[in-house]
């Protein structure tokens, strides 16, 4: 009799925690930094829009939850998350290893490249050399900032850490900083296409590191909830068999987003842009 009270016990509770966990991911808390447009940004009535966020718009949908956004700065996400002021990370951020270190990624939601940004003819390269006695501008808080100052910083190079990209496109425009280095989607999309980066253009190849950089972008969770990212996992793998995801991106982009292969890294479009 007690053998099976125990049982009964143990059985009430797990179901109790399977309740509890289904109840809490009726609503997704994500965390957002609307200033990287087109992956994220605000729209004129203070909505957050962008590919980011119609991929997890479209990812709540599949698990029959609601998403509510949150806003937060770049280098204020991951604090964020570990504080549960959200439960979710989805706005441009690299699964690299030194993030794993502190948090968990789902599977792969798209790669992206990184390119310097500079005045056209200023004969700038991504190298620590070419760039020595300048000004570089990151966002605080990405791996560009990790890599500039892990690659360049020591060979006099000054790395210039922003909040968001719009302050070191105005600078830049200034001349109060020589180069941007940054996602090269965002950087052609956000700037080059615009008024305010006619003057500019791509300076160099592709940088890359995959220690730094890791291999693509990713969804961040808290390591404690495993069932959270797991259920988020079969989601994607769902909008990518049907049909879901191309959709998004076709919105976005006339190229693969997603990365066929770790030799599409970075997506076939911008690996041609000049």
């Amino acid at each position: 009799m007690k053998r099976s009270l125990k049982v009964m016990v143990a059985a009430v509770s797990m179901a109790l925690a399977c309740a509890a966990s289904a109840k809490e991911w009726q609503t997704i808390r994500v965390g957002i930094d609307p200033t990287y447009p087109p992956f994220e940004s605000l729209s004129t009535s203070g909505a957050v829009v962008g590919f980011d966020v119609d991929l997890g718009n479209a990812l709540c949908a599949k698990l029959k939850a609601k998403c509510v956004w949150v806003q937060s700065s770049f280098d204020g996400l991951i604090p964020g998350l570990q504080a549960r002021k959200f439960d979710v990370i989805l706005s441009s951020m690299a699964a690299t290893a030194k993030r794993r270190e502190q948090i968990d990624f789902t599977d792969r939601l798209y790669r992206n490249q990184t390119r310097l940004i500079a005045r056209e003819g200023s004969g700038l390269l991504p190298d620590a050399a070419k760039l020595a006695h300048r000004r570089v501008a990151v966002q605080q808080g990405t791996v560009q900032e990790t890599y500039a100052r892990e690659k360049w910083a020591g060979a006099g190079v000054e790395v210039v850490p922003y909040q968001n990209y719009d302050q070191a496109y105005a600078d830049l425009g200034t001349g109060r900083v020589d180069a941007v280095l940054m996602d090269a989607v965002q950087g052609k999309l956000g700037f080059l296409d615009t008024p305010a980066g006619k003057r500019f253009a791509f300076a160099g190849n592709v940088v890359y590191d995959p220690t730094i950089m890791g291999d693509g972008d990713a969804a961040g969770v808290r390591k404690s909830d495993s069932d959270l990212r797991d259920a988020l996992n079969v989601a994607i793998a769902e909008m990518l068999r049907d049909g879901t995801y191309n959709k998004i991106e076709s919105k976005y982009f006339p190229f693969d987003m997603y990365g066929k292969s770790a030799r599409n890294r970075g997506a076939g479009g911008p690996r041609d842009w000049s």
